[in-house]
């Protein structure tokens, strides 16, 4: 089945290109009415696997249903069922306990944390579940490629969470390359920026604070930047550099009489973009996000106070135990000879991506959170402006196709965007990365897999 993301219009008089979003063909519907509904277990009922992935299966009951969910938490785990209408004896409290059972259903949904996925995903793979996987697969090299393995072994889909394949904006760009609307591509330039607030929540305060218990930021985050350098490159990796450190967010620069908590009377409060309650009970990302929830499942103004006097997410930002990276530059060069840099940054106002592909006959600037992708013709020097349908929620709109994607591999055998082993090549190239900037070297990258 065949699905566009975008439909293009070219508009009379102003030059630009609007893309609107486009529907299942007539054909596609057909189709629909004939694709069986695909089963689901979820195993981690926390953020991503309870409020964004398994909302597919609200938002589309006709193709997609979770029947089991594993989770040690018992209120998440009984909020889960209770949305979702599982029955007691198909909720578990370990996902050894669930995959103990006879198959219950046609695929596994993991979402526990980075160090989580390992033996769930075999598990899964042995037991005859095809696999989503919440990325990054593992911080752990040789997981990494075990997991691409046994994927390979067992014959099973293995669909790791690079959601930016997905969005419109990047498959338009896609798109754009390899019409060579810019010639042969030569560099990119690409930039992720975290978002201040974002970077606060989630590596400082939050459960990707500690590179040792979770990964290292640019596997943890940047994960999907990496796969999409590789996608839009269409190339191996050959060398990669990189630089970066955890600049800010430590005791040395905390302001003077700060405390340990935001609540214990902070005098800095007025002036400080990091004070908890002010972000937890005003920002609007806060709940947009489902931040909120990671901090109460209650989310009251009640509760989140209450929860912000002792709980992690309180914490002053400079008197956490937080060691991941809040800058980094990473330098990388293909085999056919692209060359690209990339920058993560914690410093930025939005959360947002943006991008430069520059070509022999042009270039490319792009804002994926504006939706804006604007081509430079040299020979003409016209400008064309693409503006693409963007939802503001779900990594525009990425959650939901990824998921649209997994479901219809299953349910009609449709071919997915990408492959285990093209996911593997794109974490290792992250860790590459990470290995680089601690040494202060370049990495040969087809000796540093080789050497795994």
């Amino acid at each position: 089945m065949t699905v566009s993301l975008t439909l293009s219009r070219h508009e009379k008089g102003g030059g630009q290109q609007v893309s609107q979003p486009a529907c299942a063909s007539i054909e596609g519907k057909g189709m629909m009415k004939n694709m069986k509904q695909v089963t689901a277990a979820l195993v981690g009922a926390g953020l991503r696997g309870a409020h964004v992935y398994s909302n597919y299966a609200l938002e589309h009951p006709e193709e997609f249903r979770v029947v089991a969910v594993a989770e040690p938490d018992e209120k998440r785990r009984l909020m889960f069922a209770k949305k979702h209408g599982i029955p007691k004896h198909l909720q578990f409290q370990r996902d050894e306990e669930l995959f103990q059972q006879e198959k219950l259903a046609d695929c596994a949904m993991i979402c526990t944390q980075d160090r989580m996925h390992f033996k769930p995903v075999i598990k899964a793979m042995e037991k005859g579940y095809h696999v989503l996987c919440e990325k990054p697969m593992s911080p752990e090299r040789e997981e990494i490629i075990k997991m691409g393995e046994m994927a390979q072994k067992y014959d099973r889909i293995l669909s790791v969470c690079h959601v930016l394949r997905y969005s419109p904006f990047f498959v338009k760009l896609k798109s754009l390359l390899s019409e060579k609307r810019i010639g042969r591509l030569i560099s990119i330039q690409h930039m992720e920026e975290v978002g201040f607030w974002h970077y606060a929540h989630s590596f400082v305060r939050g459960n990707w604070r500690r590179a040792e218990e979770s990964s290292p930021m640019i596997l943890q985050k940047c994960c999907h930047d990496m796969d999409i350098l590789l996608w839009l490159a269409e190339s191996s990796c050959v060398k990669i550099s990189s630089f970066g450190a955890l600049s800010y967010f430590k005791e040395e620069n905390a302001p003077e009489h700060a405390p340990a908590y935001c609540l214990d009377g902070c005098v800095h409060r007025e002036e400080c973009p990091f004070y908890a309650p002010r972000f937890y009970l005003e920002h609007p990302k806060a709940e947009e996000d489902g931040f909120v929830y990671g901090v109460t499942q209650e989310a009251s103004p009640k509760n989140i106070m209450e929860a912000l006097r002792k709980g992690p997410y309180g914490r002053c930002v400079f008197h956490c135990d937080n060691t991941v990276v809040d800058h980094q530059a990473v330098n990388l060069e293909f085999d056919n000879q692209v060359t690209a840099s990339f920058v993560m940054t914690a410093f930025t106002s939005q959360c947002a991506r943006r991008i430069r592909l520059m070509g022999t006959k042009g270039e490319i600037k792009g804002d994926m959170g504006a939706g804006i992708i604007e081509i430079l013709d040299f020979v003409s020097g016209a400008a064309e402006v693409i503006r693409l349908h963007t939802p503001e929620k779900g990594h525009n709109g990425s959650d939901t196709s990824m998921m649209r994607d997994f479901v219809r591999m299953i349910g009609e055998g449709m071919p997915g965007k990408t492959e285990a082993a093209v996911s593997v090549a794109s974490h290792l190239m992250a860790l590459a990365a990470e290995e680089a900037r601690l040494d202060g070297m370049v990495i040969d990258f087809s000796k540093y897999v080789r050497r795994i």
